[in-house]
């Protein structure tokens, strides 16, 4: 039986490994060997291939593994107008367990007003909602990510003298693409947000502050960009977001427990639910989940995407039953703690690993809730 309402008890982030056809395929169309049109073929076929992975599986909740994607969040906010870039990538740093990895991202800064030209992802959503049975759920990055990528030293003080009205150009921009994406049948949405978790740690904190970014203003910031993005949209939509520390080929940028930022995430902001990284000791422990009220929903991210191993389903329940002294059992779900490809390159997982891995997110949920 599943649970008519998401998140659901087993869930999932969002992406999925990409076949390495399609990443091939990627590669030719980016040296122009091969079609636009070409390429989009092959993404249909491999988001069907995803779909039925998942309701084979159980899931309840259906992305198309953002298969359409090489980044999880750039290719959404490079899509947004009033950016510029004078041609640079710029090297960001994730760690490992096989030592540092380098991201790359252009460098940007806010030149112009920023608006949403024309729809995003709707018909990405589009095709994905005509694929499957079941519900179809889009992931977005939340638009604090676009801050993150510039921060203020970057946004022109011409065009955005004040910050508030930086704050309601993005989030008008945010509600025009959520406002076509609902009509385009869209019930179940997600806003990825590194930004946030980044904030739980120290270092990060510290090296904000001595590039002129005090990270409790940036907090607050951030509050106000979420509560304007959703500001009068629908009741029928549920919207959560999803924090981690960074997803990048099994690798991460950031650690430490959510204390700093939990009161003020779960109180303040108006999500459905949060998909939170819990899958080992740099998440902290569980005591910040008391700040949760009891209309919300956490998706305990259990189930590492980084390694292939599996986990134990008596280990999960155990700290299913640890977090449960800090909230209701019930407003509990379980889900992997981040995507297994947050850019096409994807974690150093198999195709097998994945699968194992979700499946036992089903196997647990029916066991602990006797849903999905």
């Amino acid at each position: 039986m599943a649970d008519s309402r998401p998140p659901f008890r087993a869930d999932h982030v969002g992406s999925l490994l990409r076949p390495p056809a399609l990443k091939a395929l990627r590669l030719e169309r980016e040296s122009g060997k091969v079609s636009a049109a070409e390429l989009s073929k092959a993404e249909d076929a491999a988001i069907r291939d995803a779909v039925k992975l998942q309701q084979d599986i159980g899931l309840q909740g259906i992305t198309d593994g953002e298969m359409r994607r090489k980044s999880w969040h750039m290719d959404f906010l490079l899509q947004l107008s009033g950016l510029s870039s004078e041609g640079k990538m710029l090297p960001v740093t994730f760690h490992g367990r096989e030592g540092d990895r380098f991201f790359t991202r252009p460098d940007l800064r806010i030149a112009s007003r920023v608006t949403r030209p024309k729809p995003i992802f709707v018909e990405a959503f589009t095709f994905l909602k005509s694929a499957t049975t079941r519900t179809p759920k889009l992931t977005i990055p939340s638009p604090c990510m676009l801050y993150t990528q510039v921060g203020r030293a970057n946004i022109d003080p011409a065009v955005y003298p004040d910050l508030d009205v930086f704050v309601e150009d993005l989030a008008a921009a945010y509600r025009a693409e959520i406002a076509d994406l609902y009509a385009a049948g869209c019930r179940y949405l997600q806003l990825d947000d590194v930004s946030l978790a980044y904030l739980c740690d120290e270092e990060m904190r510290a090296r904000g502050r001595a590039h002129g970014e005090d990270p409790d203003a940036q907090l607050a910031l951030s509050v106000k960009l979420i509560r304007a993005t959703l500001r009068d949209r629908p009741k029928d939509l549920t919207v959560c977001t999803h924090l981690c520390r960074g997803n990048f080929r099994s690798s991460w940028r950031a650690q430490g427990g959510y204390a700093a930022i939990a009161e003020t995430i779960f109180t303040q902001l108006p999500y459905d639910g949060f998909f939170l990284e819990f899958d080992d000791a740099r998440s902290g422990d569980f005591s910040p989940l008391r700040h949760v009220p009891k209309h919300v929903r956490v998706v305990l991210g259990l189930v590492t995407s980084k390694v292939g191993a599996l986990e134990k389903k008596d280990d999960l329940k155990r700290r299913l039953d640890e977090a449960s002294k800090y909230i209701a059992i019930e407003q509990l779900c379980v889900s992997p703690q981040c995507g297994f490809s947050s850019t096409v390159e994807g974690n150093d997982v198999a195709v097998e690993d994945e699968r194992a891995k979700l499946s036992l997110c089903v196997e647990l949920a029916r066991e602990v809730w006797g849903s999905l």
